[in-house]
């Protein structure tokens, strides 16, 4: 796969910062959107192109009530056909909670004494995931503070926990990090316990609002986090997550922003974002930030649906952060990947009930369903639940995804990928009335595939049934 990127104001090379906010404010200040241009940009991205920096900006500026139509319904359009109706699940799993930076809006941030600190140990982890096992969880992403404590050696000890532990029929297959951004040779210990996708969010990529938000600690070198992936490139980890926390600066920008850094490290190293998240400022502990650039539902569902058409091919992560309402509505124009059955305290998964304290989680959920609801409302959505880890066992990581996924090939695997983990989910932990809905969703997505793959999908279902597990395309 070769990308065209644009060059732009601050040239891409390798390690070095790339964001010009003079430039990016030129860009959102000077391009005019008309509903002629927005169609033209839209039916760019429907050919499955990345956008530019002044599309994108089309697409912002774009506010009267039939262009905001048009975006939303071309984002619906693009997501089925690269994605289908398939949605990705997966949970968070918090491993420690220290933290040596001062990040305003953070609730593990190092001067927050009421915050309860925890780290898990060995056994206390087996025990976590041994319980979202025990729901069908297949997928997580590990989460650390930022601390000397979660070093490179730690992280990658703690992967291969995870890795290890089966119960039944449960085992995680992928484990993805977000956690402090590495030098290359921590990058290379990670990517050696065989993690699947590195998330850094450079949580504004506005430099100097980036300033009054991080006081204290090594998150506070805008620089060091800004290129913090191109050293995971340079270690070879080439599946990175990329993401802004919305609420920090003006969105207008924080999207610009991204679309920058996607052209960057397709610049640099041919590889785009696996995955792009957009997190909104959600309440934490000792939180007191104000509304000035508070993101509202609209202008957030705007901005899910422009990110899906500027940059087509990656994986959009949607968290439980959301209320279900607006999770609904997103999922249908933008949204590949939401996390399900989500807690966040540290040691919670154990506990069955929902905790909610602020003093020991990073922030408020907003959708606390279990696993199961999440996937029995989706297949009433006719969508098509999926745990598929096969692109990363298959080596379809980096380029050779990129040479899937750019094109929108990638749907060829996803569709009979999610099918046969939702049969496994269905087989091994579903109650009866989700059973019922899964098998029917699983007979119409059938119908999209050719004969000779219904027929391979149909052999390892019955496989499936009579016990085989992780079968995949």
């Amino acid at each position: 796969m070769k990308f065209t990127p644009e060059k732009y104001a601050i040239p891409d090379v390798p390690m070095q910062p790339f964001i010009d906010a003079n430039e990016i404010w030129n860009y959102i200040n000077n391009t005019v959107s008309t509903p002629e241009r927005v169609k033209e940009v839209v039916a760019k991205s429907l050919a499955k192109n990345r956008l530019n920096l002044e599309e994108t900006a089309v697409l912002i500026n774009a506010v009267d009530a039939e262009s905001v139509q048009l975006i939303k319904k071309g984002a619906r359009e693009l997501k089925t056909r690269i994605y289908g109706n398939r949605i990705v699940l997966f949970a968070p799993l918090y491993v420690g909670n220290k933290c040596s930076n001062n990040c305003t809006y953070c609730g593990f941030k190092a001067s927050n004494k009421d915050a309860v600190r925890k780290t898990l140990s060995g056994d206390e982890l087996v025990k976590e995931i041994e319980a979202l096992e025990d729901n069908g969880q297949k997928r997580l992403i590990l989460v650390y503070g930022e601390h000397a404590q979660y070093s490179p050696e730690y992280i990658a000890e703690t992967v291969r926990i995870a890795y290890s532990v089966k119960k039944g029929n449960g085992e995680i297959r992928r484990v993805n990090i977000n956690a402090a951004p590495l030098d290359i040779e921590g990058f290379r210990t990670v990517k050696e316990a065989g993690i699947g996708t590195y998330q850094v969010f450079q949580e504004t990529y506005h430099r100097e609002a980036y300033k009054t938000y991080h006081l204290r600690g090594k998150k506070a070198d805008f620089d060091y986090r800004l290129t913090s992936l191109d050293r995971a490139q340079e270690a070879g980890l080439d599946d990175v997550g990329i993401g802004a926390l919305f609420g920090l600066y003006d969105w207008r920008f924080e999207v610009m922003g991204l679309v920058r850094h996607t052209n960057h490290l397709e610049a640099c190293y041919n590889v785009g974002p696996h995955t792009i998240s957009f997190p909104r400022i959600k309440d934490a502990s000792m939180l007191d930030l104000g509304d000035k650039y508070f993101v509202s539902d609209e202008d957030f569902a705007r901005l899910v649906a422009i990110l899906r058409l500027a940059v087509p091919y990656t994986g959009m992560i949607l968290t439980a952060r959301e209320p279900v309402k607006l999770r609904n509505e997103l999922i249908q124009f933008g949204v590949s990947q939401i996390d399900g059955g989500t807690k966040i305290e540290l040691g919670s998964y154990q506990e069955k009930e929902q905790n909610h304290d602020l003093k020991k989680g990073q922030f408020r959920i907003n959708d606390d369903r279990s696993l199961n609801q999440i996937i029995d409302e989706l297949l009433g959505q006719n969508m098509l639940p999926s745990f598929c880890t096969s692109c990363y066992r298959m080596g379809r990581t980096g380029e050779h995804f990129m040479e899937f996924s750019v094109p929108g090939f990638i749907k060829r695997f996803c569709t009979p990928n999610a099918i046969l983990t939702l049969a496994e989910y269905l087989v091994d932990y579903a109650p009866e009335h989700t059973s019922d809905k899964g098998w029917n969703v699983i007979e119409e997505n059938m119908e999209e595939l050719n004969e000779k793959t219904q027929q391979q999908v149909r052999e390892r279902i019955e496989k499936i049934k009579l016990g085989e597990r992780d079968l995949y395309f």
